[in-house]
């Protein structure tokens, strides 16, 4: 069964867009997804996107600003917000995509493999909301959408620094929306279940731990990156215009939230 295509969201079209990690995985999708509304899109990414670029250019007719940079550099990534809002106008929609799940035990963690692993999981998605935040509330308002996991919600073993992370970005999306929410700035959380991303299949996706999560999700379809361009395309439209400080899991049914 293949994922049906995203609803349209008229207020999406023309809307000044920024995704990190928007050039692979489930950025890519992503991407995809907005420039199909019509958004205008920036991504941030260490690889060379330029294959990525040119495919949207032909399937849009309009290619995604593709802005090379490390989000764990704060000045390059407040930098690369800067040059999209230039491009492309104030970033009303922001989608804090990018992570890095490097397996590790408590044991072989160090101090500044901590300060690494945190870099990419959290700090900057923090310092990329405040570096929005106050263009957002000038132009009336935005959308910031950041992604967690439901791996710290399984209390999975084998990455704690990462699970310690998206708990954080749970945590950091409703202090936020409280915050921003007189500025008409609403900041939500999606928390993907196992999304079978081409690194996923490369380095984890064995067919013993496929089945096990099989097991454990209530429909039978393994994730795509797909399925997460719809539920970002609610959080980020006016369809969710009174959604704030929530976390939306989207996980086949794994992980229950109420």
């Amino acid at each position: 069964m293949q994922t049906p295509a995203p609803a349209r969201f008229p207020d999406l079209d023309g809307a000044s867009v920024f995704i990190t990690g928007g050039g692979a995985g489930i950025g890519a999708a992503l991407t995809d997804g907005f420039l199909a509304q019509g958004a205008r899109v920036a991504f941030i990414g260490r690889s060379d996107a330029g294959d990525f670029v040119g495919r949207m250019q032909e399937r849009h007719g309009n290619a995604p600003l593709f802005l090379q940079g490390d989000i764990t550099d704060t000045d390059r990534l407040r930098s690369a917000l800067a040059e999209a809002a230039e491009a492309h106008g104030p970033v009303t929609i922001l989608v804090n995509n990018a992570a890095h799940d490097l397996r590790h035990t408590l044991r072989e963690v160090t101090p500044d493999s901590w300060d690494a692993l945190l870099a990419v999981n959290l700090k900057a998605y923090f310092f990329s909301c405040q570096a929005v935040a106050d263009a957002m509330a000038a132009a009336g308002g935005g959308a910031i959408i950041n992604f967690s996991s439901i791996s710290y919600m399984m209390g999975n073993a084998g990455y704690p620094a990462y699970t310690a992370a998206n708990a954080a970005i749970t945590g950091l999306t409703r202090s936020l929306a409280r915050e921003l929410g007189p500025e008409n700035i609403r900041v939500n959380a999606i928390a993907p279940g196992w999304v079978l991303t081409q690194r996923q299949r490369d380095l984890w996706a064995t067919p013993e731990a496929l089945a096990a999560h099989m097991d454990r999700q209530c429909l039978k379809r393994h994730l795509m990156p797909d399925d997460m361009v719809a539920p970002v395309l609610f959080l980020a439209s006016q369809a969710s215009a009174m959604m704030t400080g929530q976390c939306m899991v989207v996980d086949g049914g794994v992980v229950g939230t109420g």
